[in-house]
């Protein structure tokens, strides 16, 4: 049987067979292509490579040459299922059963995918094919892993390419519960850190000739967790920071380490910036060793920066959109983890706008079919709105 593209559900289906687990492509990018090429859309298949890291396939497709083009984000890659023996439903079967679409994917975010292709698909073909503006779809498959060869590289290339995009929207789930619920207009900052405090090996019985670093480092993450970054603002929460890892290099009991490790994350809002967290943290560190003589030193990674879209046109068009489609006011909020917004609010206006997050790599993630539909019905209308047509 031939697949209707423009059958969120069906495709939202169709996607979720495709094994596509970071970094593997799957066949999903494929099958987006099969979707678009055949109403017109250039289709642009982008092989992303960095030394030491897996090569990522992604695409970018625009429909139209005109101005403004209006673009929607997202990704086809997966995180692992798991064991999937706790699964009530194959984790890639894509089985409906009593109203509720399941499968990896399903809510983060090839049901977003497929409800954002099948409204544009819908509208392109009431219109004939013609558009004031253009269309086009960012899709990375690199967005569940480390994020280097997917739409930050594709991002390089448009601009390398002379392509413009006036404002874009990234399906990833957005609400708590309820669809309606939220439109993200902006991510706090993260910022990854690793603390080394040196010490010196010895025998726990003769401590006096050996230098323990796991009480220095204890004191450093102490003064870090509860140390208050700040109180947060009118657009963002307070930000925050979290030790994830401890570790030290032995596992005899009777033997003091040569150093002990930490590794945090800090969720930071607008009122800092990546160099004044970095700055802050060295302070802190420096703070606490002084008052034990630690000899510690860290260093930072991350690629994800805060961002705040104003509510302008782009926001209020969308809020509108929701709103008739669900009956809710959404709220406008900045809370949760990074997505690829991180980079594209570097190029143009973006906002957050999908199904709901609660079930996101879970066992037995799932959707209901409904809100894929009424998913796809508040995409339509905020296109045509967002072009006036």
């Amino acid at each position: 049987m031939t697949l209707d593209f423009k059958d969120p559900v069906a495709l939202a289906q169709a996607l979720i067979r495709c094994q596509s687990v970071t970094p593997d492509e799957g066949g999903a990018l494929t099958l987006l292509e099969a979707a678009l090429k055949p109403a017109g859309f250039e289709c642009h298949r982008l092989v992303m490579t960095t030394p030491g890291t897996p090569d990522v396939d992604n695409l970018y497709a625009r429909l139209g040459r005109k101005q403004p083009n209006l673009c929607f984000a997202g990704h086809t890659d997966v995180v692992p299922v798991g064991d999937a023996a706790r699964w009530t439903h194959p984790p890639f079967g894509a089985e409906i059963h009593d109203g509720v679409l399941y499968g990896r994917g399903a809510v983060d975010m090839k049901g977003a995918i497929a409800a954002f292709v099948s409204a544009t698909l819908r509208l392109v073909e009431r219109h004939g094919g013609e558009l004031p503006g253009a269309i086009s779809f960012l899709i990375t498959g690199d967005e569940e892993g480390p994020s280097i060869n997917g739409t930050m590289k594709v991002l390089d290339w448009m601009r390398d390419k002379g392509e413009v995009m006036d404002a874009c929207i990234v399906g990833e789930p957005s609400n708590p519960s309820l669809l309606g619920q939220e439109i993200k207009i902006g991510r706090r900052g993260s910022l990854n850190a690793e603390l080394v405090v040196a010490g010196k090996q010895g025998h726990a019985a003769y401590p006096a000739l050996a230098e323990n670093p796991v009480p220095k480092l204890a004191r450093l993450i102490d003064r870090l967790s509860s140390t208050p970054l700040d109180e947060g603002n009118a657009d963002f929460e307070p930000s925050s920071l979290q030790v994830t890892v401890v570790t030290v290099p032995n596992t005899a009991t009777n033997v003091i380490p040569n150093e002990a490790r930490a590794k945090f994350n800090i969720r930071y809002n607008n009122l800092w910036t990546r160099p004044k967290a970095e700055a802050w943290v060295r302070e802190q560190c420096a703070a606490a060793a002084g008052d034990v003589g630690a000899r510690w030193d860290v260093s930072f990674s991350g690629t994800g920066d805060v961002f705040l879209t104003k509510p302008g046109a782009l926001v209020h068009t969308l809020a509108k959109s929701v709103e008739d489609g669900t009956g809710r006011v959404p709220a406008l909020t900045t809370n949760g983890g990074t997505s690829d917004a991180r980079f594209i609010q570097a190029y143009c206006p973006v906002v957050e706008f999908g199904l709901t997050n609660a079930l996101a790599h879970h066992v037995d993630e799932r959707v209901a079919v409904a809100d894929l539909t009424a998913l796809m019905a508040i995409y339509e209308r905020f296109i045509a709105r967002y072009f006036g047509m």
